[in-house]
């Protein structure tokens, strides 16, 4: 569920189930881009028409193919890029509509590890019997040649730097560790690392949608994967058929507002989590007030950050990682209870939960190896847009308003911020509104207290799109999509299966 992370430290919320294993049928080829009825891009034919071939991928009910891409769009004849595809065909009953191309956001999360952990499986029946349900992992993320940057030992050591610095000599080693993880994503990665951006990702879409049969692409994307989908109906309004945008990004604004309201849209979940856990007779921080709770959280992590606690790994709990972990309990509140306990762990000095909620978040395997999410969430957000700040000294010009946005997380979220100053590729992309004029209605949907893609963000981007339709879920949590709302559910569901959009201002709870 996350967000195109502005913030470094902040990734996927969507968590993908263990793969099924097993066989599957092997498939065929795909049709030309001729067949679709769109005509490929000049100069593009040769990747409009390849043919698709599927074959067994070891998970039972899925087919996986690899399609290519040029790795450069403006100068084609520099060479391919390998992307992973896979599939889970309609079985029925009622007549197959398409393909319904899915991303869970990030940027970094996988979308095949999304389509058969999750959304192949435990999307709504009516949808999953007919359209087939596709995925391809974006360039530079999981399958798809990933971004690589440092050692699982070195990723270790970069996620527990302290990101609210007292001094300068703390300052100066954030900074260094900025610098060192940009290095290594330029020595490991460096000849990707120009072509991963958003728009990339967006007509290899296309690509993909040609090579499927489809006239129009149809699509849920959550979290970042609203911004990609946004991108792709304004580059391609016309072949936008279907589109579900849930936890939407605002594309209009400068990274530095994007961070900012990042910030305060996590206070927020912050205190609907505080405000729940003082009326529990188990709640670590207190059960008076939230302001309490506040203040209580804040202490724990100044503790941690002087002294950090054992977790029974050779990792110690400190600030950072404490933080990660909290954040990471933000994004559903079904992790409220798991919260509660791991904060009543660390005040008794022992760090093992936070530290397992924070692994979660970063995607880090028992063995300490993690996966390419946080190093093709820098690549892809340092590119899209340029840096929040140039340097300190205009971070510690902004602490006060992060600070305001939230007394509990804003000062790190500043410091966080500070990422992709250091980054070796210059960025791409800029601030812009979002049309998509010409576009089959687009469904935004958003969710009143979510922590990474602030409400008005929906509300703004639906505004921006010429034929946006807004659907609002007043509740917490990051995206509304199949999260026990029914109400949710079934307008998106009369969406994707009839093409009808609910009334613009639809509210749920």
């Amino acid at each position: 569920m996350e967000t195109r992370r502005p913030l470094r430290t902040f990734a996927i919320g969507i968590g993908t189930a263990g793969l099924l294993l097993s066989g599957c049928s092997a498939g065929g080829s795909s049709p030309s881009a001729s067949a679709t009825g769109t005509a490929a891009p000049e100069g593009l034919s040769s990747y409009y028409t390849q043919k698709l071939s599927w074959r067994d991928c070891g998970v039972e009910g899925f087919q996986c193919a690899t399609m290519k891409a040029p790795k450069d769009y403006d100068k084609p004849d520099d060479g391919d890029i390998d992307l992973a595809v896979s599939r889970k065909k309609a079985t029925g009953p009622g007549k197959r509509i398409g393909s319904l191309l899915v991303n869970p956001g990030g940027p970094g999360g996988s979308a095949i590890g999304y389509l058969q952990g999750y959304a192949a499986l435990g999307y709504p029946a009516p949808v999953r019997a007919r359209y087939d349900m596709v995925a391809i992992d974006p360039r530079g993320v999981a399958r798809s040649e990933p971004v690589t940057c440092l050692s699982g030992k070195e990723m270790d050591a970069y996620t527990q730097v302290d990101q609210t610095p007292d001094d300068e000599a703390e300052v100066g080693k954030l900074t260094d560790a900025f610098e060192k993880f940009a290095a290594g994503c330029e020595k490991r990665s460096g000849a990707i690392l120009p072509y991963v951006s958003t728009v990339d990702t967006a007509r290899d879409m296309d690509v993909l949608r040609a090579l499927l049969g489809d006239e129009k692409l149809n699509y849920v994307g959550a979290s970042y994967g609203t911004f990609l989908g946004a991108t792709y109906a304004d580059l391609f309004p016309k072949r936008a058929g279907r589109l579900v945008l849930d936890g939407a990004m605002d594309p209009s604004l400068k990274a530095i507002d994007m961070n900012r309201d990042q910030t305060a849209g996590f206070e927020g979940a912050f205190q609907s989590f505080a405000a729940d856990c003082v009326k529990q007779a188990d709640c670590p921080l207190g059960t008076t007030s939230t302001a309490d709770a506040a203040a209580a959280l804040k202490r724990l992590f100044k503790d941690l950050d002087a002294n950090p606690v054992p977790t029974g790994d050779d990792r110690e709990l400190g600030e950072a990682l404490a933080t990660t972990g909290v954040i990471a309990a933000m994004y559903d509140e079904a992790a409220w209870p798991q919260l509660r306990e791991a904060l009543a762990g660390a005040q008794r000095s022992d760090g093992s939960g936070l530290l397992s909620l924070a692994d979660s978040y970063y995607e880090r395997d028992p063995d300490g190896k993690y996966a390419n999410l946080m190093f093709a969430n820098a690549a892809v957000n340092c590119l899209d847009l340029p840096p929040a700040f140039d340097g300190p000294d205009a971070v510690e010009k902004a602490l006060p308003d992060f600070e305001k946005a939230s007394p509990v997380f804003g000062r790190g979220f500043a410091w966080a911020s500070l990422n992709c100053a250091y980054w070796p590729a210059e960025a791409t992309g800029t601030p812009h509104h979002t049309e998509a004029k010409g576009a089959a209605p687009i469904l935004v949907v958003g969710t009143t207290r979510d922590p990474a893609t602030p409400y008005k963000w929906s509300e703004s981007l639906a505004g921006q799109l010429s034929s946006g339709t807004l659907l609002t879920y007043e509740g917490d949590g990051h995206t509304a999509y199949g999260r026990g709302s029914d109400c949710i559910d079934t307008a998106i569901n009369t969406y994707l299966l009839e093409g009808t959009p609910p009334k613009n201002g639809k509210k749920c709870t």
